[in-house]
């Protein structure tokens, strides 16, 4: 039970922080938002390793290093198809992230069951049917942020596989380390584009939940992983963008046509059972 309910806050939390995200990077510059938002996520876990004490890891935790590079392309990639599309579609398609970890296992060997490769059909297909709306003539048109969405889902994929590799003797070090590199890069790309600070003056409080709620997903997520069944805490975990489309249909209005709505469910459900099988 308590892992059930672990697993179920990491899923609000992420999507609370993914909404946010998404609905700030519509007035604010997206690599503020993620700049001052990795700052608030930086203190946050950084509290969490001070009050755990856990001496540092061996060197397998540079592998968060890496999965930085990729995660900060995911995350911007994301918040940007967020501000220019409907949230309700861009989240859901970002989430089929969860697929490529899988596909790497299957590729150096892994087996993979039936059920996942019935969530792989759906996860796609899913996809395919959410991205297309219809113009006011009828016509088919990809729909606004969907390119944005499947950049993020390269990105978000290429994090899991190396933060698996750093995770390996403390998650909390390598969550940390994740976070600062991400703060790092994010800082660097600040200093070469120059987008105004100033823009964020009225959002520093929202931003900063954005961090804080990241992190608290994270680590509600790794308690969850130690206390019960990998496969019912990892499905639990990817109900996160069922959170951020109930927060964008009730603070946004947001409202999709029956045929994305869905393709929106079964992308969802595809995802779950790649993560179950």
């Amino acid at each position: 039970m308590l892992a059930a309910v672990a697993a179920l806050g990491a899923s609000v939390a992420w999507g609370i922080g993914d909404f946010l995200g998404g609905y700030k990077s519509r007035t604010v510059p997206v690599l503020v938002v993620i700049l001052l938002a990795q700052i608030a996520g930086v203190a946050s876990i950084g509290l969490i390793v001070l009050l755990a004490w856990n001496p540092p890891p061996g060197p397998s935790v540079a592998w968060a290093g890496l999965s930085a590079i990729s995660g900060t392309i995911g995350l911007a990639s994301f918040f940007r198809g967020m501000a220019v599309g409907a949230i309700s579609i861009v989240a859901p398609i970002a989430s089929v992230a969860a697929v490529v970890p899988v596909v790497f296992g299957i590729a150096t060997g892994d087996e993979v069951s039936s059920l996942q490769l019935a969530g792989f059909v759906l996860a796609l297909g899913g996809v395919a049917v959410a991205s297309v709306e219809r113009g006011h003539a009828g016509s088919a048109r990809m729909a606004a942020g969907v390119p944005w969405a499947l950049a993020a889902v390269v990105g978000f994929g290429g994090y899991y596989v190396p933060m698996h590799e750093a995770s390996g003797d403390d998650f909390l070090w390598a969550a940390f380390t994740f976070r600062v590199s991400v703060a790092v890069l994010a800082f660097l790309a600040w200093l070469v584009l120059r987008p105004p600070l100033a823009a964020a003056a009225g959002s520093l409080g929202a931003i900063a939940l954005i961090g804080i709620a990241d992190t608290t997903g994270n680590t509600l997520f790794a308690a969850a992983s130690s206390l019960g069944e990998v496969s019912v805490v990892s499905v639990l975990a990817t109900l996160y963008p069922v959170v951020t489309v109930a927060l964008a249909a009730i603070f946004l209005s947001e409202r999709l046509d029956r045929l994305q709505l869905a393709g929106v469910a079964t992308a969802l459900t595809g995802v779950a059972l790649v993560s179950a099988g």
